[in-house]
Parts: structure tokens; sequence; C-alpha cells
């Protein structure tokens, strides 16, 4: 039975705290041969990204398979540093932060990540954001990343809701279309106005 909207879910990347995997591609093409558009796109695309996310390798291991892909003439203390510093805010960030603590005060807000645990550990030391959150749900402790469906199954379960009763913003398309298709009332996050926007539509009170 839809009861209205009881949790209000979060994407993290471009919605809450800004990123370019450029600003450290073009660190790291000093250190190899490969070009900076080259890395940037073996970042965001690879495999072995996508097994750092779902916690499947550690960080270390993440870093040997990307120095033998690149033929990368870096250590690992040299390169984590690299590797986390692409992140920073912007004034529509912080408006998303503050609308979150509004919202806080009558929903439940959650927070779902593609997320590897050297990015979450920097971010968490450089930017406070996490605290506003009830429940974060990060894809390398749940082993699973979006869109697989199977890990908004998990948020689902975990607070103890039916999907008509949570409203969901990303900022990629193909993950809000496999949220829409469990019943999750989805959107995409296009900016502040945007998303307050859909809020009212999913009849969400925003002060």
């Amino acid at each position: 039975m839809d009861e209205g909207i009881k949790v209000v879910l979060f994407d993290l990347g471009n919605v809450l705290i800004d990123f370019d995997y450029n600003i450290s591609a073009e660190r790291i093409a000093r250190f190899c041969d490969g070009s900076p558009k080259e890395i940037a796109g073996f970042f965001l695309n690879s495999e072995i990204t996508a097994l750092f996310e779902e916690g499947k390798i550690s960080p270390v291991d993440f870093f040997t398979k990307v120095k033998t892909r690149l033929d990368l003439r870096l250590s690992y203390a040299a390169f984590v540093p690299i590797w986390d510093e692409i992140f920073f805010l912007s004034a529509k960030n912080r408006s998303v932060y503050n609308l979150i603590n509004n919202l806080k005060l009558r929903y439940r807000v959650a927070l779902i990540s593609n997320i590897d645990v050297l990015h979450y550990e920097y971010l968490k030391n450089h930017f406070p954001v996490f605290n506003v959150f009830d429940r974060l749900f990060l894809s390398y402790e749940l082993g699973l990343v979006k869109p697989n469906p199977l890990i908004y199954q998990k948020v689902l379960a975990t607070l103890k809701v039916g999907p008509e009763n949570v409203f969901y913003t990303d900022d990629r398309p193909e993950l809000v279309e496999s949220a829409q298709r469990l019943g999750i009332k989805s959107f995409v996050f296009s900016g502040i106005a945007q998303l307050k926007n859909d809020l009212f539509r999913a009849e969400i009170t925003v002060n």
C-alpha cells in the first residue's frame, strides 16, 4: 500500500560532490605513455575500476592492475593521492547538502554510491557530508554496483520500505532507469531547480 515517500535517496558523485577523472589522468599521464583522455576513459569504463568499486579487489591489487595496464612508473604511495584528489565542491553541491538537511526533518535520507574504499576514506576526511545521512549504501561494502537491480533491492530490504515509498535522484540516466523498473520513484538529477521540481511532483515537502 502506497503511504507516500518515506525515504529520499541520493547519489553522491556530481550530485553532492563533483568529481573529474581528468584531474588524475592529467597527472598520471606524466608517468606513463597513455594520453590523459585514454587514461580518464580507462578509469571510467574499465573492469578493473568496477571490481574495485565492488570491493572485489584491494587498493594494492587495484594499483597493481592499473600499473600493469598503463605501464605506470609510479609507486603506490605516490599513486593514492593522485587517485583521490579528483573531488571538489560547487555551489550546486552546497545547495543539495542544504536541501538534504531540510528534508531530514521530515524524511529518512540515505546515500547510494558506486565508490571504492580509497575514495570513501578520502572524502570522509576532506568533505564532511556523510553525517547528514541516516544510512549509507556504498558499493564496495555491498559487493554490488549500480545499475545492478540487486543494489536497489538491498536498499529497500534494509530500510524496510516498498519501492513506492522511495524517492531517488542520480545524475546518470541508466542508473535511474534501473531503479524505475523496480518501481522506485526515480529522477535524473540535472541541478537544484530540477531536483526541487521533482520533489514537488513527488509530493515531498521542502521548506
